[in-house]
């Protein structure tokens, strides 16, 4: 618990880094990678480039600053970032490294105003942060039975080509031993050396099949890039370089994203393009497991021929007895009932029905940001509704 000579400097810190919570992060970034570079191979240098990563972590110190007496609001986001230390590898002796150049951040940034008592309470406030992660993540390594930085050698045994720029692998052990299970809506951590970069980087991919058998399949979108945003190293590199052969370094199955199967409770499952994939692994395991299970499975995309495995929803259609599917599209031809033209509406769907139902959203941050407001409105409690994040997350739920 943060000692009270600490907290009124923490509470004082939040309109200051509501201010100057980016110029913070940006120099924090800057001198931690100047000091320490082998630390680029742990961190998304795509979403340090698009300024993501900074913002992320700007929005968190906020957002832990802001909820310092509610730490129930910020389980979920702790949980998340567990999860991703894990899933990459981080170990305790990163943290005094963070912890190092993140007040003298917040020291350069300042100036003056940087008193010693106030850069003794962030010292301490980041000193309980870090010692909650640090004994959250190796319990989460214990449960993995994994040591950090260890990473499993899969070989790819089969490359679809899904869409355009969407590509699935499936992997196996290549000495064809059982894998690390999983739960639907986990993903695995994939890391490849960049040449152009000089750097290993690491992604995550959403596992996109049931758990129910001894393999991991991938399903990746290619990046291309342009003005607003740089190209994806990691999912090029594995369209243009991976191929039925190749081995891959992946990690232990991670995510706290893993909808509930099997009990009888209705479900909805929400997504947007790419976010498509861990819906996938959850449809195909409650049409396993559970296929009375009552399901609300809506999507939007461009058109049909942006749908990821739509084979498989269809097909998930003749197995699970009680599945609502909608598709909105940008371009719909109306070919089907359930194809609808424009923006999700949310307010179609939402009856009595699968109001208290658990509600599960993945795509871009913005259209889960709508959905999850939109939810809101219609009368969901706010605990019924669980996002997953494929980048850096806003935290605008928690600023207030």
């Amino acid at each position: 618990m943060l000692s009270a000579e600490a907290k009124p400097y923490i509470e004082a810190s939040v309109p200051v880094l509501r201010e100057h919570g980016l110029t913070i992060t940006t120099y924090f970034y800057k001198t931690m990678f100047e000091s320490h570079p082998e630390l680029k191979n742990l961190f998304n240098m795509g979403n340090q480039a698009n300024g993501t990563q900074q913002q992320s972590l700007a929005s968190a110190v906020f957002a832990y600053a802001a909820n310092i007496d509610n730490t129930s609001a910020l389980t979920p986001v702790i949980e998340r970032i567990v999860h991703k230390h894990v899933s990459v590898g981080i170990k305790s002796e990163h943290y005094p490294i963070v912890g190092k150049h993140l007040l003298m951040a917040i020291q350069h940034v300042l100036g003056d105003a940087a008193t010693t008592p106030l850069l003794s309470a962030w010292a301490e406030a980041y000193s309980l942060l870090a010692d909650i992660l640090i004994d959250a993540e190796k319990r989460l390594y214990s449960s993995n039975y994994q040591q950090p930085d260890e990473w499993l050698k899969l070989r790819v045994i089969d490359k679809q080509h899904l869409t355009d720029n969407v590509a699935s692998f499936t992997l196996q052990p290549i000495d064809d031993k059982s894998l690390p299970k999983f739960k639907a809506g986990q993903y695995i951590s994939v890391a490849v050396n960049i040449e152009e970069l000089g750097l290993r980087q690491i992604r995550q991919y959403s596992l996109s099949d049931s758990p129910s058998k001894n393999t991991y399949r991938i399903t990746v979108k290619r990046e291309i890039g342009d003005e607003y945003k740089p190209k994806g190293h990691v999912s090029n590199w594995l369209h243009q370089h991976t191929r039925v052969g190749s081995t891959l370094s992946v990690s232990h199955p991670c995510g706290n994203f893993t909808p509930e199967i099997g009990d009888e409770r209705p479900i909805a499952l929400i997504s947007a393009g790419v976010g498509i994939t861990p819906m996938i692994s959850v449809l195909n395991a409650i049409a396993t497991k559970n296929p009375n299970k009552r399901v609300l499975f809506l999507h939007a995309a461009r058109n049909r021929a942006n749908v990821s495995h739509l084979d498989e929803i269809e097909q998930a259609k003749s197995l699970i007895k009680h599945l609502q599917t909608t598709f909105y599209f940008n371009e719909a031809l109306g070919e089907t009932p359930e194809e609808r033209e424009g923006r999700m509406d949310l307010s179609h769907h939402v009856t009595p029905e699968f109001k208290t139902c658990l509600f599960y959203i993945c795509g871009p941050q913005s259209f889960m940001d709508d959905q999850r407001e939109a939810l809101l409105e219609l009368g969901v409690k706010p605990e019924n509704i669980y996002r997953e994040v494929f980048g850096p997350e806003s935290l605008n739920h928690l600023m207030h």
